[in-house]
């Protein structure tokens, strides 16, 4: 009926046409108007919910959310059309009877450092996409600003996915952290702490003067690794990362990444040379045995197996990579085909307001141990991406889903699945942003950090019932002095006592 009624007028007398019929002229702008482009809605503008006691069939106006206004557990269905599916499903996990959660800020619009919003505006139009998904031309700053990108694009995925790999993260993160693994439907929980870091060195907005890169990691990415402290079975057990530029543009690329073996009290090469994300060895396996000492009936060089080290097969086991406490800090998005499946309002804990460990030791995490809900939780737009691994034989799931926050890039909400769409994990990021934290270090220039610390983790597999939290509430993301940088950057400081 539409293009009839287009057709019926005549050129010449189109504008007495138009002035006659306005429904016309509405179809025309309508059809010639430009693509619409998502993005969050304005600053402060909060969404609506039901009221208190609300239920189906009623006709009671729903009321606005407002920042400061607490949610409990009996309130909880108020909140339903604001939280994926995903985590919705599992509510008996990660939400329980006397959370107090608060509502945080609605589409706040959280700044950047200058240098780091000046990288992007110099750099971002030249960067482009190869054909197998390779990053082109990247210096500094967002890759891809989100309002340039057209969400119905083929490439759009791949192009948030990029910028999730190189949201502004200041310098990296140095922190102690605390890893609980909760057992499924047997056991006990276990209990494990220690200290870790991951320092950007490559396209660092804060580094012009070294051409944006740290030069003590020669070709390096990012350097990560950390050491564990606690229980004694996974003491003094350390690693070092190192990720290769070439992965930019080939990521079949292994990590450079050694592991400190209490066991064999050196440093050797890790099982695992190929992981995604950022490396954690199996620490569950971890013991200080004293090494491959001698023992009853054998030598001081085979032991009582006849190989030089009996303790060698547990010890490459520790090597191994255990992917959980540290995830989405950094990923291979070139090892992925990516799309998108939509845009939406989220209410996620991307600024934390309460502290856990080491601050705050003892905070409630509820009955399964993998709640946050008693924290601040803000109102997000969310960008919902998938990656399908281009080579399935290196990952233990088929697709992972990726809300991420469209004006910070930061991870909201994870979801991997296996076979026949199945869940495996479901997972929250729990983020800080350290300009609302007190004391707060600054640039050097006396910029203030305006960063998001990644504080917690909490991620629950439904297969067995089971999960792991972790804990890193005094997470910091200023670069470190001269010294601690030679010190983060070496393989040679895994070594006990040094």
């Amino acid at each position: 009926m539409i293009r009839s009624a287009v057709r019926s007028v005549a050129p010449g007398s189109l504008s007495r046409a138009l002035a006659v019929r306005p429904l016309l002229l509405l179809v025309l702008l309508v059809l010639l108007a430009p693509p619409a482009r998502g993005g969050p809605p304005p600053e402060d503008r909060c969404p609506s919910i039901s009221s208190p006691g609300e239920t189906l069939g009623t006709d009671a106006a729903p009321r606005p959310l407002r920042e400061g206004m607490l949610i409990g557990y009996d309130q909880l269905l108020r909140l339903r059309d604001l939280l994926p599916d995903e985590i919705w499903n599992n509510r008996h996990v990660f939400f329980y009877p006397g959370m107090r959660m608060e509502i945080g800020s609605c589409h706040r619009r959280f700044p950047v450092p200058g240098f780091f919003s000046d990288a992007t505006e110099q750099f971002s139009d030249q960067v482009s996409l190869d054909e197998l998904g390779n990053l082109k031309n990247y210096v500094a700053g967002i890759p891809f600003p989100p309002e340039k990108i057209d969400m119905a694009a083929s490439d759009a995925g791949l192009r948030w996915a990029w910028n999730l790999a190189f949201r502004f993260r200041g310098a990296g993160t140095q922190a102690r952290f605390r890893i609980v693994d909760v057992p499924g439907r047997h056991g006990e929980a276990m209990t494990y702490e220690g200290q870790y870091f991951f320092l950007q060195t490559r396209h660092r907005a804060d580094l012009a003067e070294t051409d944006f890169a740290q030069p003590e990691a020669k070709d390096s990415l990012f350097v990560a690794g950390g050491r564990f402290l606690e229980p004694t079975e996974a003491r003094h057990l350390a690693w070092r990362q190192l990720r290769p530029m070439e992965s930019e543009q080939r990521y079949q690329t292994s990590d450079e990444t050694f592991v400190y073996v209490p066991t064999m009290r050196k440093v050797r090469r890790a099982a695992t040379a190929w992981v995604d994300g950022m490396y954690v060895p199996r620490y569950r396996v971890a013991g200080d045995s004293g090494g491959g000492g001698m023992g009853v009936g054998g030598n001081q060089y085979t032991g009582p197996s006849g190989v030089i080290n009996p303790t060698s097969a547990v010890s490459a086991h520790q090597t191994e990579h255990l992917p959980r406490a540290f995830t989405v800090y950094t990923l291979r998005p070139n090892a992925f085909v990516w799309r998108v499946r939509g845009e939406r309002e989220v209410l996620a804990p991307l600024n934390s307001a309460w502290p856990g460990f080491p601050i705050e030791k003892n905070k409630n995490f509820g009955p399964y141990g993998l709640s946050v809900a008693s924290d601040r939780w803000d109102i997000r737009w969310a960008v919902v991406i998938e990656a399908k691994p281009r080579n399935p034989n290196d990952f233990d799931y088929q697709t992972v889903l990726y809300y991420v926050d469209w004006q910070t890039q930061q991870p909201l909400y994870v979801v991997t699945r296996g076979s026949r769409s199945r869940i495996l994990d479901v997972g929250i990021p729990v983020h800080r942003f350290s300009d609302d934290v007190m004391n707060y270090p600054q640039w050097e220039n006396g910029d203030r950090a305006s960063v998001f610390d990644p504080v917690a983790e909490v991620f629950y597999r439904v297969a067995d019932d089971s999960g792991w939290r972790r804990e890193s509430y005094d997470a910091r993301a200023l670069p470190p002095d001269s010294k601690e940088i030679h010190r983060l950057t070496s393989t040679s400081v895994l070594v006990r006592g040094r």
